[in-house]
């Protein structure tokens, strides 16, 4: 299991990623997804979901579309323009960070450092 400390900056890039790749989804469906991904190495609980859904929608990353599901309401989020980009630029920052963490793990696996 990834611990929450781990998780907790790297959720929104996770969450704009799959919305990215998937178009529109609902919250139940995004922590099933990335339960699926990982083979249930990183469980998304609703507490930590929610608040970064309603942040990226306050920050106009997201719009929201309801749809009445068996006489339910679902709500799906879905990227804006602006979402798309802060996608992109949010990936990339956390396959740099991760890279650069690997540089540290596995010294051996980078360019050696000229000290």
């Amino acid at each position: 299991m990834v611990s929450r400390e781990l998780l907790k900056g790297s959720l929104k890039s996770i969450v704009l990623k799959l919305l990215a790749e998937n178009g529109k989804m609902y919250g139940y469906e995004i922590t099933q997804k990335v339960a699926s991904l990982t083979k249930g190495q990183i469980t998304l609980t609703y507490g930590a979901l929610y608040p970064v859904l309603h942040k990226l929608e306050k920050e106009g990353a997201l719009i929201t579309e309801s749809e009445v599901i068996n006489n339910r309401n679902r709500i799906y989020y879905k990227l804006t323009k602006t979402g798309v980009d802060t996608a992109r630029e949010k990936i990339k920052e956390l396959e740099d960070f991760v890279n650069t963490i690997g540089m540290l793990l596995k010294p051996e696996m980078g360019i050696q450092p000229c000290i």
